[in-house]
């Protein structure tokens, strides 16, 4: 046990033994997932040529679209089944994805549209395990926690964003882009093999009423709970102005930083190590008075972040900019998800983990596609401006209204 008190707080959450296992097991699979990442847009942006800015977004509306179409009723199963098994059954499915992408591009029969496909599996595949996720966390933790575990899961979610890219940069050298697709397909064991651990067991509920219904009573809780609609609507702001600041990343690392593969390695970890510090600062602060104000200043900066991005040409300082973005990122992510999690009942959690994870894993697709289609009408530079003043003015707008966020 650490005997720190600084770094006791800071770990708080990983004194228990099954939400341990879970986070070593994600903390595995999220270094695969972001090795994908870097490799999958790489491969776009091979394959699609001079339509390369369009397509970018169109891969990451695909393959989150499905959060938009299946997430509610996700959430929905995730309260009346198994949440460790339904997990374990969406870990399969991407699994088999990941080893399919490496088997088409090994074997050199790899077109635009098999990506496009598989990213549209995978996304149904979250769609159904990242409510069960969101629910199963809390169950493996006292409330008091709660705040610390979310930001160490939020930790190994961004460390893995700086070791990922960096591991993918020598895979795609030394061995091609297959080999992190491939890689991605066995991280997958470590979360299964995880979840197979976990001594935890969920009693499903089990009402006598239908799906459709349960499903309504999640949408009349949140709607009637103005604090629930005020950010669920700020984590629809947040990812759907600001996830093009990642999505054109292998953009400005060719066309601006006159850069390779290298270069956008580089810049995303740069984005991960901000996000890693960032959610170590949430883990340690836990649960704290005005966390609502918070949220509200950090997205400001943010905001005013993705427009130095935008307008800057040096390298060196893309990289300071992206590592402070990517700090005030995950640290808004943290809170709202904090603040989420702390005022719902155990008995609704799934379905209205599914409602908040609609508008935060929704917004990726939409305001991906949106700024794929305007780039090519204009520049990524102008899209990321554009976006970075409307998510400082949302934030503005909560900070100088009574009531609402900046009061939780």
């Amino acid at each position: 046990m650490l005997e720190n008190p600084a770094l006791k707080r800071l770990a708080a959450a990983l004194h228990y033994r099954d939400f341990r296992v879970l986070w070593i097991g994600a903390f595995t699979s999220s270094i695969g997932t972001w090795m994908q990442k870097v490799a999958q847009n790489w491969l776009v942006l091979m394959l699609a040529g001079p339509a390369s800015a369009f397509y970018l977004g169109l891969d990451t509306f695909l393959g989150e679209a499905p959060i938009l179409l299946f997430t509610l009723i996700g959430g929905v199963v995730a309260d009346r089944r198994d949440r460790r098994q339904l997990l374990l059954m969406s870990q399969y499915v991407q699994m088999t994805a990941a080893f399919i992408l490496a088997g088409l591009v090994y074997f050199d029969i790899i077109q635009i549209w098999h990506v496009l496909t598989l990213s549209v599996i995978t996304g149904v595949a979250q769609a159904f395990g990242g409510p069960a996720y969101q629910s199963l966390m809390p169950s493996l933790i006292d409330k008091a926690h709660l705040p610390n575990a979310i930001a160490l899961n939020s930790i190994q979610f961004n460390l893995a964003r700086v070791i990922g890219p960096l591991i993918a940069g020598v895979a795609l050298t030394a061995f091609g882009i297959a080999a992190c697709f491939g890689l991605n397909g066995l991280s997958f064991l470590g979360v299964i093999t995880a979840l197979l651990l976990l001594h935890i067991k969920h009693i499903p509920h089990t009402g006598k009423t239908g799906m459709q219904a349960e499903l309504r009573g999640g949408l009349s809780y949140v709607r009637h709970q103005p604090a629930l609609m005020a950010l669920t609507f700020l984590a629809f702001a947040t990812t759907s102005l600001g996830n093009p600041l990642l999505t054109f990343l292998p953009l400005f690392a060719q066309d601006v930083f006159m850069g390779g593969v290298g270069q956008y390695t580089q810049l995303m970890a740069c984005a991960g190590a901000g996000a890693v510090t960032g959610a170590l600062v949430v883990a340690w602060l836990g649960r704290f008075r005005h966390m609502g104000w918070m949220v509200l200043v950090l997205q400001f900066v943010f905001g005013a972040l993705l427009v130095l991005f935008a307008l800057n040409r040096i390298v060196w300082v893309a990289g300071i900019v992206l590592f402070a973005g990517g700090a005030c990122m995950v640290m808004v992510f943290a809170m709202i998800a904090s603040l989420v999690q702390l005022t719902v009942p155990n008995e609704l959690r799934g379905r209205v983990m599914s409602i908040y994870m609609v508008a935060f894993r929704g917004g990726m697709p939409l305001g991906s596609l949106v700024a794929g289609y305007m780039a090519t009408q204009s520049s990524p530079s102008a899209v990321l401006t554009v976006n970075g003043i409307l998510l400082s003015s949302v934030a503005a707008w909560f900070l100088l209204n009574k009531g609402g966020i900046k009061e939780l």
